[in-house]
């Protein structure tokens, strides 16, 4: 199968072409948010001619050759590679040379279908509990603010739901007082059972207060969930378990963690990489996925066209909503000022010895592929016209 490619691409399988394909069926047979349609039929619209585009011709062969416009959609992935290059450019001045640390929170499943119901509140409920724990085990034990940079991902392997947070952590902070930078131990962030407890509390108390203020829509499936006594119940039971949080090894310096930022920021549910096959007849689709439970051996998983789309539809974002946060030393307001306040601090100190911590300004940005003529295969392509798109194109929004 071959998808929409521009100048200097190799057409594969995308997930426009996918969209494409299942849309038709979709629309009959299912009821979307506005906003969920608008999502769906920007990525269907992708590289085609519905977004207008540009017209090249070669210097070399003299053939002109048309690169259709891409939609910009967040939930995209054939946009998401240059936006989070962009994105990480403006990272690299914040990014200190110390130890970063790596930590998952993760939702128990029973509470996934009220997630599905209360996306916003529940995915910016999961940011505040996290990123507060964070910020009090900072507070308690060292005296001093973190820096936290938080990725919102809400799904498995398998396009399932499963909402976590991973969360980026300085190893170290500034000073209550600002007078000095107080380091952690470089192998070493908090311990994990007790993060865990106070996050599960945090979140708890949040999901309470929602329930209280009557800002909770409950699924048809758990009608209990409505009534005082059977959501207490609930909540009791759902807070006897544990809750997961992982610790990851600290990265190797500052490269390091801009290279994770680079590949985790702006990832969507599904990949283009990940494609394998679609068959518009059966009508099915083909993807490759971990099986985190068995190895993490890879697998490929074929799923009808509907069910694919319907899992995809789980991952699309509140529209505005934010799903890249900043916390603590990293807080957007006068972040400059206390990261040069840091970094001065630093440079007072030993310097660091791990691998890594001096390469973090030989990144080189990511540079959009050549104008290669698809016929004559030479960089020699110019740009003669601009197309725009049809008077009454697909809804897109790039929120």
């Amino acid at each position: 199968m071959t998808g929409d490619s521009g100048a200097g691409q190799t057409a594969s399988l995308t997930l426009g072409e996918v969209v494409r394909a299942a849309l038709p069926d979709f629309s009959q047979t299912h009821r979307l948010p506005a906003h969920h349609w608008k999502v769906l039929h920007a990525i269907a619209a992708c590289h085609t001619p519905a977004l207008g585009g540009h017209q090249y011709q070669c210097t070399h062969c003299g053939r002109e050759h048309f690169v259709p416009h891409s939609c910009g959609n967040r939930h995209c992935p054939t946009c998401q590679r240059l936006n989070g290059a962009d994105w990480l450019e403006r990272q690299v001045e914040d990014v200190l040379p110390i130890p970063y640390f790596h930590v998952v929170f993760t939702l128990p499943h029973e509470l996934n279908p009220l997630v599905q119901h209360n996306q916003a509140r529940l995915y910016s409920l999961l940011f505040s509990s996290a990123t507060a724990t964070l910020l009090e085990f900072g507070r308690n034990n060292l005296k001093a603010t973190l820096g936290i940079t938080a990725v919102l991902h809400t799904w498995g392997q398998n396009l399932g739901d499963h909402y976590h947070l991973h969360c980026v952590v300085t190893g170290g902070g500034l000073a209550q007082d600002g007078t000095q930078w107080v380091p952690l131990r470089p192998t070493w962030l908090f311990p994990v059972r007790a993060l865990s407890l106070v996050f599960r509390a945090k979140f708890r108390d949040g999901l309470q207060q929602l329930f209280e203020d009557g800002q909770l829509r409950v699924p048809s499936s758990e009608p209990t969930l409505a009534e005082v006594t059977g959501f207490v119940r609930w909540l009791r039971c759902l807070c006897r378990r544990k809750w997961v949080v992982y610790t990851k090894r600290p990265f190797a310096g500052p490269a390091a963690v801009l290279a994770y930022l680079s590949r985790y920021t702006h990832r969507v549910a599904i990949t283009n990489s990940r494609l394998e096959a679609l068959d518009p007849a059966a009508p099915t689709v083909t993807f490759r996925y971990k099986d985190y439970a068995h190895g993490s051996h890879t697998r490929a998983m074929t799923l009808a066209l509907d069910e694919f789309l319907r899992r995809f539809c789980l991952h699309i974002l509140p529209a505005h909503f934010v799903k890249i946060r900043h916390y603590g030393l990293l807080a957007n307001r006068d972040r400059s000022a206390r990261v040069a306040q840091a970094r001065a601090l630093l440079a007072q100190l030993p310097a660091q010895t791990a691998p890594g911590f001096e390469e973090v300004r030989t990144i080189q940005p990511v540079e959009p592929p050549p104008l290669v003529c698809p016929y004559c295969g030479h960089a020699s392509l110019v740009l003669i016209r601009i197309i725009d798109r049809p008077k009454t194109p697909p809804t897109c929004d790039s929120s």
